[in-house]
């Protein structure tokens, strides 16, 4: 169970990196021009769920890793 919770930290770690990522992505849209923001603001978009559900994931793995040990 020791593996799962380090497992479960690691894939959460990775979905918070991705929401860092998505907050700078977001920051660099403000200085173009509306169509290119709108599409950089899509694919913010899809990461911003990629990343949350990761650490939902991951989160899950975590508790499910306590409640078994």
């Amino acid at each position: 169970m020791q593996a799962m919770i380090w497992a479960g930290a690691l894939v959460t770690l990775c979905g918070v990196a991705g929401l860092v990522q998505c907050g700078r992505m977001s920051l660099r849209a403000k200085g173009l021009e509306e169509a290119e923001a709108r599409a950089l603001m899509a694919r913010v978009v899809q990461l911003n769920l990629l990343a949350m559900g990761g650490a939902v994931i991951g989160l899950m793995l975590v508790v499910a890793g306590i409640f078994l040990r």
